[in-house]
């Protein structure tokens, strides 16, 4: 297994479609990366659920996985599962995102994602963030679209076991949800944990990553 890091990033990028999206596919990943780095800047984009219970679930939630950060959240109010009938809006708010971030990762969904609102918002954050690490995290549903990631973010049991804590107190509009559990939470991590020789760990797709083995 290879581990290559990026540093200590100052600045990250999180996106999703959906309020829970960035909490359940890289929550244990910010919790990570807040803690290791007090201060750090987390510009965070939702494109639906704004103005309501889910914008201030939403808010909660990701103050509680960003302890410690510089957390600068917006929700905007696209219509859920509409996304394609809102391209030009949803481009827009990206592009505005990436005229005020200059981030070292960015997290968003995965250009393979079923879902049409998560691989579209996927697509705008490849064009927009060009010269950017940008890993696609996943979410576990219905569609049985769970690929093969190639990057991981180990994370240890407190951690693991937090994000699913979080998870179940922030967002009580989503309990109802026959996926939405703490089996299906820690059993995705733990596999993603066997498969980098790790407890538990968030996975990742990257669609191009740029090296330098010589610096």
């Amino acid at each position: 297994m290879i581990r290559l890091g990026a540093g200590r990033p100052d600045a990250v990028v999180a996106v999703g479609a959906h309020c829970d999206d960035i909490a359940i596919g890289v929550g244990g990943t910010l919790l990570t990366m807040c803690r290791a780095r007090p201060g750090l800047r987390v510009d965070a984009l939702v494109l639906s659920g704004g103005g309501g219970e889910r914008e201030a679930e939403e808010r909660a939630a990701l103050a509680a996985f960003c302890p410690d950060a510089d957390l600068r959240l917006t929700v905007l109010k696209l219509p859920d599962g509409r996304l394609p009938a809102h391209w030009d809006e949803a481009k827009a708010a990206v592009e505005e995102l990436r005229g005020r971030s200059e981030p070292d990762v960015v997290l968003a969904p995965r250009t393979e994602d079923a879902h049409q609102d998560h691989r579209g918002l996927a697509q705008l954050m490849t064009t927009a963030f060009r010269d950017h690490l940008v890993l696609g995290y996943e979410i576990v549903k219905w569609d049985g679209d769970l690929g093969r990631p190639v990057a991981y973010q180990p994370l240890t049991p407190e951690t693991a076991e937090e994000k699913v804590r979080l998870l179940q107190e922030h967002y009580p509009s989503q309990r109802h949800r026959p996926w939405y559990d703490r089996e299906a939470f820690l059993g995705l991590a733990r596999i993603r944990g066997i498969e980098c020789h790790a407890r538990y760990a968030e996975a990742f797709a990257v669609t191009k990553l740029t090296l330098n083995l010589g610096g």
